[in-house]
């Protein structure tokens, strides 16, 4: 098992980076809560890290800190809950919001990340009720602390990463144009798409 890896952060596309460690790349997925936190690329980065082994793959999983690693490792243990869906739960709404969610029963919100229906928001209600810790301060996805270099075209990596995390292209693209996106980087505008997503539900 590899439990965390460090090394220079080569490219980050949301949700997937590659990470040099002393000459190997490691190829990760990563939800955005993640991105936000993320350094520049060049620069040397530490993440938590989980490996999922399948007949026809082995995929690796990233994450900033640890307890966004424990959330996601509770969140795959649930049935009809895969990597891919924990990894989009994730990224549309901060540990603080989702425990939130979970204390106060709240499916509706919950059914508003892509995949989620009413069964499975219920089942993670019913599952993870006792398992979150209410005193605990988790991490939100916060903005990134320093300011990065811009893709080529922000607008439309945003759109592939929202296509990435399970959004159907229309509605991806109609999320990214509800927002003025003017000089925004890639990270920024997912977050304000992901934000506004949940707001509407």
């Amino acid at each position: 098992m590899i439990g965390r890896i460090t090394g220079v952060l080569l490219h980050k596309q949301p949700p997937q980076l590659l990470v040099d460690v002393q000459g190997v790349g490691y190829e990760l997925e990563a939800p955005m809560s993640t991105f936000y936190q993320l350094p520049a690329d060049g620069e040397r980065v530490m993440l938590h890290t989980h490996l999922v082994v399948r007949e026809d793959a082995q995929l690796l999983y990233g994450f900033y800190s640890e307890t966004e690693r424990s959330l996601f490792r509770s969140l795959i243990r649930i049935n009809g809950v895969g990597p891919k869906l924990a990894l989009t739960i994730l990224s549309g709404v901060s540990a603080d919001e989702f425990s939130r969610c979970i204390m106060e029963n709240d499916a509706k919100s919950l059914t508003a990340l892509p995949g989620v229906g009413k069964k499975t928001a219920e089942r993670l209600i019913v599952e993870l009720r006792d398992k979150i810790d209410t005193g605990a301060s988790l991490p939100a996805a916060a903005a990134p602390a320093g300011v990065t270099a811009a893709p080529t075209n922000p607008v439309s990596d945003a759109v592939s990463a929202l296509i990435a995390l399970g959004y159907k292209a229309q509605e991806a693209s109609r999320m990214v144009r509800n927002i003025e996106t003017d000089g925004m980087p890639t990270e920024a505008i997912i977050k304000a798409a992901l934000q506004g997503a949940v707001a509407s539900a």
